[in-house]
């Protein structure tokens, strides 16, 4: 992968990297400027053509723009019937340009923008579909509609530091976005339980970001990191073998397993798999065949692996519960939640989120108790080795190399390193 820019206007971009859990480093400065040379001055455009402008209107003169943002109930009905939108009109874009976009998905706190001509007659609609994507109406006779995406720049960022509480936390004290945090449980989410990190665990982080009006959009894409947990490193690399991008190890071993290694994200174990634990409830000694995984009230539960919903049901000691059969071998259960979100013969896969933490049954606060049966027997899941999904290719193996020589190489020049890894064992 490589880092495309692409400027709205003339500028020059600097991005300038803090690393975390140690002084700032100097960092490799990211650049780009489209001048062209003189030319002759137009005119200058009056804010309402520019903002006809963001959405590539082109009859842009004289146009006057009324904007807002849609609020909880709104239809389109309600936004353009005042402008004088005929119901002959409002009907066609709600059927006739559904495979463009269907209205009924407009959804509250979305911009929308109305351009109107200089006899007050509305010409163009306008709806932001999502941080890079909008739609825009014809108005005017003829109709029609078409999608579109605003100019949008990826930058490449690096982020090297030490964990003292969470990834999550370390990252935000920084100044990082919190999302990264995110994008980088996805990677490890088969082989690193982020519940479990602890203070001294390391990592680097090579990523890219897309950027639209100055403003970071969409999940950070992790290209390249190392994380030394518990003192072994853990590598993953970035790669696409034609269906996809995935991530693996730096002998192509992919990091994507058979099944998560937690149910819940960034989330804490508050009790584990214990023969002999005190229940807190019952006041008694109790054999707790899971592991308990405390988060706040409504955060979501998701499949840890692809399979058959076989139970989603209700018991005084659960609570409300789900039971998903993966293969002939393995089962998984999850208990106390506030609500769930599939229904018994539902085929769901690995991420799905099937219901919400909360603390029915027998609890003592909002958490997910995770059973994991293997062969009929209940087991602790955190003991348990599950072999890697599809490794990198032998057409691929050459070119795969490359691509982890280059991420080294591009982590080194950042990190002011030799091309070596983090000091710790790779599994």
């Amino acid at each position: 992968m490589r880092t495309v820019l692409i400027p709205l206007f003339p500028v020059l971009l600097i991005l300038g990297l803090v690393s975390c859990g140690g002084p700032d480093r100097e960092v490799n400065v990211l650049a780009s400027s489209t001048g062209q040379g003189t030319a002759p001055a137009s005119p200058a455009l009056t804010p309402d053509e520019t903002e006809a402008l963001r959405f590539a209107i082109e009859d842009t003169v004289a146009l006057r723009v009324e904007a807002g943002t849609v609020r909880s109930g709104q239809s389109l009905s309600h936004l353009l019937s005042p402008a004088g939108v005929s119901a002959q009109l409002l009907h066609a874009m709600a059927t006739e340009e559904r495979g463009v976009f269907d209205v009924r998905r407009m959804k509250a706190g979305n911009d929308w923008s109305l351009f109107s001509g200089p006899d007050g007659s509305p010409r163009h609609f306008t709806y932001t579909i999502n941080s890079k994507e909008y739609v825009v109406f014809d108005l005017r006779e003829g109709g029609g509609a078409r999608r579109g995406e605003f100019p949008s720049e990826t930058r490449r960022g690096y982020v090297e530091g030490e964990v003292r509480g969470s990834l999550y936390q370390v990252l935000e004290d920084e100044g990082h976005s919190t999302t990264l945090a995110l994008a980088m449980s996805q990677v490890y989410a088969w082989t690193i339980d982020f519940s479990r990190i602890q203070a001294g665990d390391r990592f680097r982080i090579l990523y890219d970001r897309d950027w639209v009006d100055g403003k970071a959009v969409g999940m950070p894409r992790v290209l390249a990191a190392e994380f030394v947990h518990r003192g072994r490193n853990f590598p993953a690399y970035a790669y696409d073998q034609g269906d996809g991008t995935d991530h693996f190890d730096e002998t192509g071993a992919s990091l994507r397993k058979a099944f998560l290694k937690a149910p819940v994200e960034f989330s804490r174990i508050s009790s584990r798999f214990d023969k002999k634990r005190f229940h807190p409830v019952l006041k008694k000694v109790k054999a707790h065949l899971g592991t308990d995984y405390a988060a706040p009230h409504g955060t979501p539960i998701v499949a840890v692996g692809d399979g058959v919903v076989i139970k989603a049901s209700y018991t005084k000691g659960n609570g409300k519960y789900v039971k998903i059969r993966h293969n002939g071998t393995y089962t998984t259960q999850y208990l106390h939640m506030s609500r769930r979100n599939v229904k018994e013969g539902q085929a769901v896969r690995q991420g799905d989120v099937i219901g919400y933490v909360g603390s029915t049954g027998l609890a003592t606060g909002p958490h997910v108790c995770f059973r994991f049966w293997k062969n009929g027997q209940q087991v602790d899941h955190l003991r348990e080795e599950f072999p890697p999904s599809t490794p990198i290719e032998s057409d691929h193996e050459n070119r795969f190399a490359e691509a982890v020589t280059s991420w080294r190489e591009e982590m080194a020049r950042f990190d002011g390193r030799s091309e070596v890894q983090m000091a710790a064992q790779s599994p």
